[in-house]
């Protein structure tokens, strides 16, 4: 039996498993603790000493890394406590840029929140010198302010614990002490694979999205173009948070609503790509299988993964899947198969994604992606940018009436809405693969066994006469992990699911920030994939072969799967990438 510690916080008695902080008991008591650098799972190091708490030792103690003991009393509302936290918060202001007007983190910024409640203003106490820095903005994807840096450390983490990247890092001691790439490098210079998770930790302003709004704007008022849009699976699932709806809250009708309003000529659904990439990636898997192919085939739909691969496990690139990302194929089709319907030239088409993920504004930009010599896609926005041109037209989101999106592009399946989710990818492979191996149909279409968000997941799946040996791994971390295990020879797989960010998609580095409070409770995780898989479990279609509009694609326009002209406009390559820019 699991041995529970009792203990008294502000005169309320708790009961915790032994090994429980201080900052984690008061939370299951009802009591809120002011924390900064603190980020559950990740950050846990008492930098910022804003959840400090008296329990009766000589100084106060940070309650993000005190374990309980029994008969502890905790008081976390003293005057010396406040006193303490409020010192502590005007210290930290006394070297932050306060443009908090125009800082992309207004409204949502745990730094602004904590002054409102501790009743911190701009003025401090400690007026002195404020260190200025240059703007980092060289990243196609993101943006490093140090200005507004805290100093907290969960962007360190996030890159270093959950991805295994370790692009940044704090330089200097004391006053000089500074959040930077090694030898002063730019990230663009870096290994850095543009996830975004660093943003999803920062706080504050000091890291954000390289923001593409404007872009999108004038494309839109250019009556030359024809301004096409797709969003992708996962951004249904999180939009809704921005404009007060809880999260899980699935928006995809309104989504499709504020796109048209916004003026784009066409809103389509990446989702569409989502059953193409199935249909192009599970004939890829079964030919190696059947011909001697390189095993395992490692999913290529995640491009902060993919650039995690070339420059860190560049020996995989032979296992990478050919496909391109569902919003690439889309492109390449709109600006093909969609051009010639519509008797437009590709060069007049702009074709914009909306994406959970910073690293799709990266991917937009390789040459590679080019199949009708023009990008496949012109401008990548995240959930969050989507949210603000929406704020900006003055859009109305939570009382829009549900839309469909514009067919041709239009239809999915129930197993292209679950790309959003860790594990998604695989199970829409398999139910798709099932049928085309065995010509049966696949009664039980959930297959439970590569879903939820542990790090790694593994399952044999019986596939007529094949015995599928599948893994999944979600966070670059976990796949360095499952990576290294196969290359030791510990681990054999035919098919590896691999999505860059924790969660997958719907955790992305573009995707609504929720603050370090609200994750000690809840898991973004797993309440944005909900919305997914309820989704899927609606459609009346969930397997991507069933989709009538990817069928008639490959009818009118591509022929087969895996087909010459398929493969010009579907598929692409990978390469070695180093470390750091020499």
């Amino acid at each position: 039996m699991e041995q529970l510690i009792h203990l008294t916080i502000d005169g309320v008695g708790v009961d915790v498993p032994a090994g429980t902080t201080v900052l984690e008991a008061a939370k299951q008591a009802g009591i809120n603790i002011p924390t900064l650098c603190y980020l559950k799972d990740i950050n846990q190091i008492g930098a910022c000493r804003l959840c400090v708490v008296d329990t009766g030792a000589r100084a106060l103690q940070a309650a993000c890394v005190l374990p309980v003991a029994p008969n502890m009393n905790v008081r976390t509302n003293t005057p010396a406590v406040r006193e303490a936290r409020k010192v502590n918060l005007e210290l930290l202001l006394s070297n932050h840029e306060k443009k908090c007007l125009t800082c992309v983190r207004s409204k949502n910024c745990e730094l602004q929140t904590l002054c409102q409640e501790l009743g911190v203003g701009d003025e401090t106490r400690f007026a002195g010198a404020m260190t200025k820095y240059d703007v980092d903005d060289l990243s196609p994807s993101i943006v490093r302010d140090n200005n507004k840096c805290v100093l907290c450390r969960r962007c360190v983490a996030a890159c270093n614990v959950s991805q295994a990247v370790g692009v940044i890092g704090p330089v200097n001691r004391g006053f000089n002490t500074a959040i930077e790439s090694p030898w002063g490098m730019k990230l663009s210079d870096m290994a850095c694979i543009n996830c975004g998770q660093c943003i999803a930790a920062c706080p504050v302003g000091a890291l954000y999205e390289k923001d593409s709004t404007q872009k999108v704007w004038d494309l839109l008022a250019n009556p030359n173009k024809h301004v096409v849009v797709q969003p992708a699976p996962a951004v249904r699932a999180a939009l809704g948070e921005e404009f007060g709806m809880p999260m899980g809250t699935a928006v995809t009708g309104k989504m499709a609503a504020a796109l048209r309003r916004l003026g784009f000529d066409k809103v389509f659904d990446t989702d569409f790509a989502a059953d193409l990439t199935i249909m192009e990636e599970a004939t890829e898997l079964l030919d190696r299988l059947n011909n001697g192919g390189v095993l395992p085939m490692i999913t290529s739909c995640s491009p902060g993964w993919i650039k995690f691969c070339e420059h860190y496990y560049s020996d995989f690139i032979p296992n990478l899947s050919t496909c391109k990302s569902p919003h690439e194929m889309e492109g390449a089709i709109i600006k093909s198969y969609y051009a010639q319907k519509a008797g437009i030239d590709p060069k007049d088409i702009a074709v914009v994604s909306v994406m959970p993920c910073t690293a799709k504004k990266y991917e937009a930009a390789r040459p590679e992606l080019a199949a009708n010599g023009v990008p496949d896609v012109d401008e990548v926005i995240t959930t969050r940018e989507l949210a603000r041109m929406i704020k900006e037209a003055g859009i109305d989101f939570a009382n829009l009436k549900d839309e469909d999106f514009d067919s041709l592009m239009g239809e999915s399946t129930g197993a292209a809405v679950i790309f959003g989710a860790t594990g998604g990818v695989m199970e829409a492979a398999l139910r798709t693969a099932y049928e085309v191996v065995t010509g049966e149909t696949l009664e039980n279409v959930d297959f439970e066994a590569v879903r939820g968000v542990e790090g790694v997941k593994e399952a044999s799946v019986k596939v007529g006469d094949i015995t599928l040996n599948v893994a999944v791994a979600n966070g670059t971390a976990n796949a360095a992990k499952l990576l290294d295990a196969i290359r030791a020879g510990e681990k054999t797989y035919h098919f590896i699911e691999i999505m860059g960010c924790p969660g997958g998609c719907v955790t992305g580095g573009g995707q609504p920030i929720v603050p370090a409070s609200v994750r000690m409770t809840v898991d973004p995780r797993v309440v944005r994939a909900k919305a997914l898989y309820g989704e899927d479990a609606g459609k009346a279609k969930r397997k991507s072969h069933e989709n009538a509009e990817v069928k008639a694609l490959y009818d009118e326009f591509l022929g087969k799967p895996n087909s010459h002209k398929a493969h010009e406009l579907l598929h692409t390559t990978y390469v070695a990438r180093p470390k750091y820019s020499k």
